[in-house]
């Protein structure tokens, strides 16, 4: 059962972090987000979560946050392994449910081409 958790030191949290991903990723767009993906030589894949005011007010922003990272903790097994990976959602995100979030996730972050 502890596979399904979602642990600090799988988070990024460090504005370092973001910003050299910003800089450095690679980014995909969907509909409703913006996913930027970079190898982090650590073995392990950390999640970081970006949500702005354009979003809507603090209880919209925290429920598309919670969507993603309970996409990311139910599906961590098949995440490329060794990356960063920011999403980053639009300003419609907050209308989405965990099912149109998955659909729309899973188009880059199963994409064959980062499976290693």
């Amino acid at each position: 059962m502890g596979s399904f958790s979602f642990p600090k030191r799988i988070r990024l949290l460090n504005r370092k972090d973001f910003v050299n991903l910003n800089r450095l990723g690679e980014r995909h767009y969907t509909r409703h987000f913006t996913v930027i993906l970079k190898k982090n030589g650590l073995g392990i894949t950390r999640l970081g979560v970006t949500v702005t005011k354009k979003t809507g007010n603090a209880v919209k922003r925290n429920r598309v946050k919670r969507l993603i990272r309970e996409f990311f903790r139910l599906n961590k097994s098949y995440f490329p392994q060794g990356y960063d990976i920011v999403v980053a959602a639009k300003k419609n995100a907050s209308y989405l449910d965990l099912r149109k979030t998955k659909e729309e996730l899973a188009e880059i972050i199963f994409d064959k081409k980062f499976c290693v």
